[in-house]
């Protein structure tokens, strides 16, 4: 999924910052927070699904090789918990145990993308390429179902 064309950190500014109901004010948090983040509307330009970090991880590593390019990717600091940005809708329809899915009238602590800002307890593992590039959910599910697979068979005797 696409949007604006511009890349890079000014093109994630912006991305992101076009979920917001105003732009100027969360440009203002980030840059005068002192943690660098914003609260920004889930379910415009995009939802999340927040998973433990522990299948997290290795959910994204099997995710890295299957595209060029996942969506955006947050985790917090305490490494508990990471969150994917997926198509908007996407948070309606997920079932999933122990997913967590942030849609449309929820909000999601975001760091600013890029460098020099944010000392907050969230930050980008995989920040937004600033064309709008999301993770496909059912690639997502897969990825899911093969890193449970593969920590399954290391708990095995």
């Amino acid at each position: 999924m696409t949007g604006s064309g511009a890349t890079g950190a000014k093109g994630a500014v912006e991305w992101l910052v076009s979920a917001a109901p105003d732009p100027g004010v969360c440009r203002w948090e980030w840059e005068r927070h002192p943690a660098g983040v914003a609260l920004l509307p889930a379910g415009r330009r995009w939802d999340v699904l927040i998973v433990p970090a522990g299948l997290g991880g290795p959910t994204l590593d099997v995710l890295s090789r299957l595209v060029d390019r996942p969506g955006p990717v947050i985790t917090d600091t305490w490494g508990a918990r990471m969150g994917f940005f997926v198509p908007p809708g996407t948070a309606a329809r997920w079932v999933g145990t122990g997913t967590r899915a942030a849609g449309r009238g929820t909000w999601i602590v975001v760091p600013y993308p890029g460098p020099g800002r944010g000392t907050g307890r969230t930050r980008w593992l995989v920040q937004p390429d600033g064309t709008g590039t999301l993770t496909d959910p059912a690639l997502l599910e897969l990825a899911m179902h093969e890193a449970a697979a593969r920590l399954g068979e290391r708990q095995e005797p």
